[in-house]
Formats: structure tokens, sequence, C-alpha cells
């Protein structure tokens, strides 16, 4: 009725809670990644820039206001930067208009 003998082993049904260790190996991972998206966070900072705001005066150039505010930085870079922060289409800018600076 039952096999036995060399190379058989009886049949036993699981025990309630048999899958102990594969909820705590699942818990464990969910675990590590929440820390680690936590730090990762952490490291990466706020999402918000800051900005500061300048007011054109006459004679005012983009080149010259990416110049001046930020003197050890590449120029150009700093150019393109505040037509992002600004949503301008190109280096034209008016005397009066206030422009957002990014930090």
């Amino acid at each position: 009725m039952y096999g036995a003998g060399h190379g058989f082993k009886p049949w036993r049904a699981p025990r309630a809670g048999g899958f102990r260790s594969v909820r705590r190996l699942l818990a464990a991972v969910a675990a590590v990644s929440f820390l680690s998206l936590g730090l990762a966070l952490a490291a990466r900072g706020s999402t918000e820039t800051a900005y500061t705001t300048v007011v054109v005066q006459p004679g005012d150039t983009l080149w010259s206001i990416a110049a001046e505010h930020y003197p050890a930085d590449d120029v150009r870079v700093r150019v393109n930067d505040i037509e992002q922060a600004n949503d301008l289409r190109g280096p034209r800018i008016e005397v009066g208009q206030s422009l957002r600076l990014p930090g």
C-alpha cells in the first residue's frame, strides 16, 4: 500500500505557517528596499530648486547676468539654465522683466 524502502520518504503535508521562512525573506527584502529608497532620496536632497529673482536693467543681457551671478561657472551653461527656468525661447529680454536665476 505505501512505498517503503530505500529511496522512498513518506510524504507529509506542510504544517500551518509552513511558509514562514518565505514570508520572512520577503519582509526583509521589502525593508531593505524601502531603507535604500529612503537613503537615496535623502542623499539626492530636495527636488525644489531655490531661485533668486533679478530685474533686468538697461544694458543687461543674459550673458552679463549669468557672468555676474555665477562667476565660477561656465556662462554658456548658466545662460541656458536661465532660459529654461524662465521659459525663454531665446536670449531676448526686456528692461524691467523679472528673471528667476536657479541656485
